[in-house]
């Protein structure tokens, strides 16, 4: 390959990530042209881009990022793929549900980068699939914050229909 080629693809990729909040490192490469086949058209209704990629090259447009993903390096051996997402948690279940379902002897995440952390390894995979985006965590937190006023606001209300109550039932004696 020419090296404008390669320079062409790192730029693309460099692009490609920049399009999107999260990624997956994975291994797909043991699955036959069906099952591939079958991958992509799930990832593709889940709006999830997959794309394989050379580990070098892939490198090189990471390291060309403003974010330091020297943590991932180590996971870019073997053949690799890309799942590009900007929801957190959507690749991993993909990835749960195809494994579950096609029975594969290996496993297909490698490394993740979700929610600006890193996952390595395959015993990384519920803990993804478990993980909140910061909208739902800042939902949950104003929820939170939100319960005490609800529950005052509540007590005071019935409270002054109880008191009323016996107000008028002592008047009318």
């Amino acid at each position: 390959m020419k090296k404008e080629d390669k320079s062409a693809i790192i730029k693309q990729l460099e692009t490609t990530l920049g399009e999107y909040a999260h990624f997956y490192l994975t291994d797909i490469g043991g699955l036959d042209a069906a099952k591939t086949t079958d991958l992509r058209r799930i990832c593709y209704k889940q709006d999830i881009k997959l794309v394989v990629v050379k580990n070098t090259l892939l490198q090189k447009a990471l390291e060309n990022s403003s974010v330091d993903y020297s943590e991932l390096y180590g996971s870019l051996t073997g053949e690799t793929s890309l799942m590009l997402s900007n929801v957190g948690n959507a690749p991993a279940k993909i990835i749960r549900d195809f494994a579950k379902a096609t029975k594969a002897k290996k496993a297909i995440l490698k490394a993740a980068y979700v929610e600006e952390s890193f996952y390595i390894g395959e015993n990384q995979l519920e803990t993804l699939i478990t993980v909140k985006t910061k909208n739902e965590l800042i939902g949950e937190v104003i929820g939170l914050l939100q319960s005490p006023a609800k529950n005052v606001i509540s007590a005071l209300q019935s409270g002054g229909s109880t008191i009323h109550g016996v107000l008028k039932t002592l008047s009318e004696r």
